[in-house]
């Protein structure tokens, strides 16, 4: 019903996954309605600070990046932000030491321990969601991003690669907190060995290892404890889904569905939701059938 901020601050550190450098990064309480706000403290003034919002994304090469007009980036945010999605965070300040969230175990699970041990407060003010009022597509007929009508929070995703240790997957999760928690957040993200020369070449990767991403060689899985989930992958690609989709600045009621979809498409589609008006409208929880016979209901008792 109401939106919600950490009760303390938090402090984390970890290695980029891309820069390979170690970054530190602190989630704080927030004012409600100010969202969720990145702050560079290498940066000064107007030049540290980066919205996290669709429309601030600059790059989206194998992560999510945002930016701002003095040139300022934070890299690799999906993971946190889906963390922040799923613990119900409306409001938050991150900041951090370096151009890039820690990538930690590769998974929102860290993050989301860091929320649960800094405590959730409630605030005084109504959460604000999205409602997808019709369907909103995008995509080339191999992979695709869309949006259609739902009663709740909704996700559903198809992944297909040659890889043996991959293959064809497929998963639905109807989202809250706990399915979040349980389903989702542990997922790892994850890349082909071939892949990883040719990646720290163009400047990415240098963080890469067997600690913080499931790699694959061939058909084989090369981390030593195997899988945290028999279809860890797709999992995985909701896990992105959520964060990248948080960046539309409120939880969304709908649903998501993705084929092979990546960070470039999933930012695309919420350009293409915010540039049809028709497709989407802002309700508070205030005013949602459920939340009056909520209260109804009290006032009866």
């Amino acid at each position: 019903m109401f939106q919600q901020t950490l009760k303390k601050a938090v402090t984390i550190a970890g290695v980029g996954l891309h820069s390979g450098v170690i970054v530190t990064l602190t989630i704080s309480p927030a004012d409600a309605n100010s969202g969720i706000t990145f702050i560079r403290t290498d940066r000064q003034g107007a030049a540290a600070i980066i919205p996290a919002r669709w429309d601030t994304v600059v790059d989206t090469r194998l992560c999510t990046v945002i930016g701002n007009e003095h040139g300022t980036t934070v890299g690799t945010i999906e993971h946190l932000m889906s963390a922040l999605a799923g613990c119900g965070i409306d409001n938050a300040t991150v900041s951090l030491d370096g151009i890039e969230v820690p990538i930690m175990d590769g998974s929102a699970a860290p993050f989301v321990a860091a929320i649960e041990h800094a405590g959730i407060a409630v605030q005084k003010a109504p959460r604000r969601i999205i409602r997808i009022l019709k369907p909103v597509a995008i995509g080339d007929g191999i992979k695709s991003a869309s949006f259609t009508p739902d009663d709740a929070t909704t996700y559903s995703f198809e992944i297909d690669f040659d890889s043996a240790a991959i293959s064809r997957q497929s998963r639905a999760v109807e989202m809250d907190a706990d399915s979040f928690k349980d389903e989702i957040s542990r997922a790892r993200t994850f890349g082909f060995l071939h892949e990883v020369e040719g990646l720290r070449k163009m400047g990415l990767a240098r963080g890469g290892s067997l600690d913080n991403a499931v790699v694959i060689s061939g058909d084989t899985v090369m981390n030593a404890e195997g899988l945290r989930f028999s279809d860890e992958f797709v999992r995985h690609k909701i896990l992105d889904a959520v964060g990248d989709l948080y960046l539309a600045g409120a939880p969304i009621i709908g649903h998501f569905h993705g084929v092979r979809s990546g960070h470039a498409l999933n930012n695309q589609l919420l350009r293409a939701l915010f540039a049809d008006r028709s497709a989407w409208r802002y309700e508070t929880t205030m005013a949602l059938p459920s939340v009056h016979r909520h209260l109804e209901q009290l006032a009866v008792a």
